[in-house]
C-alpha cells in the first residue's frame, strides 16, 4: 500500500529541500536519494549497509598460498 502526500518544497541556501511530515519520517540522520526519470525516491539508509553490501558479493573460489616460512616483520604502531 502506497501513501501519497503533497508536501512543501523550499530553498535552504543553494539547495532545494522538502518537508517530510512527521508520520512519514525516516529513521536516522541520513537517507539515500535517487532519481528515476522524473521521480525522486528517498529511502532510509539500511542499519547495516556494509553487511548488506557484502552479502551481495560473490564468494571468491581461489586458493591463496601463504608463505608460512617467511619471518614476521616488525610493525611500528
Amino acid at each position: 500500500m502506497s501513501v501519497h502526500r503533497r508536501v512543501s518544497l523550499f530553498r535552504n541556501g543553494r539547495n532545494q529541500a522538502v518537508r517530510i511530515p512527521r508520520d512519514l519520517e525516516l529513521p536516522g540522520d541520513e537517507a539515500i536519494l535517487r532519481k528515476e526519470g522524473d521521480r525522486l525516491i528517498i529511502e532510509a539508509v539500511p542499519k547495516n549497509a556494509l553487511a548488506a553490501f557484502l552479502a551481495t558479493l560473490e564468494p571468491i573460489d581461489e586458493d591463496f598460498d601463504f608463505d608460512d616460512k617467511s619471518p614476521a616483520r616488525p610493525v611500528d604502531l
